[in-house]
């Protein structure tokens, strides 16, 4: 059980409180310092329904960038070279993944 972390956001931190507090023991990834890989966003996307399900498309990033239009290879590509622009916080657990938005959502895989 991996949570891609990012410990400014509200949601990533009542996320693993929840998890915690319901007896799991992620393992936090600060995705921000440690950012995943193009393979990595890759699957997760699929997992997930594809790359607009992960972007964060309020980031200014996003739309100094333009990518309101943008392929899924560039999306993934764009995400994986800014990870600020990755939806957070994300659980990966037995084979599944959820965002946490709300924090609930991600005991839905467990």
């Amino acid at each position: 059980m991996i949570l891609w972390h990012n410990t400014r956001c509200s949601k990533s931190r009542q996320t693993l409180a929840l998890l915690t507090a319901n007896g799991h023991d992620p393992e936090v990834r600060l995705y921000l310092q440690d950012a995943p890989t193009l393979a990595e966003l890759t699957q997760v996307a699929t997992l997930l329904g594809g790359p607009a399900a992960i972007i964060r498309k309020g980031e200014a990033v996003y739309k100094e960038l333009g990518l309101k239009d943008a392929s899924d290879a560039t999306l993934l590509s764009t995400m994986a070279a800014h990870p600020i622009l990755v939806e957070r916080p994300v659980l990966l657990a037995n084979g599944k993944a959820a965002i946490g938005r709300p924090p609930e959502n991600v005991l839905t895989i467990l």
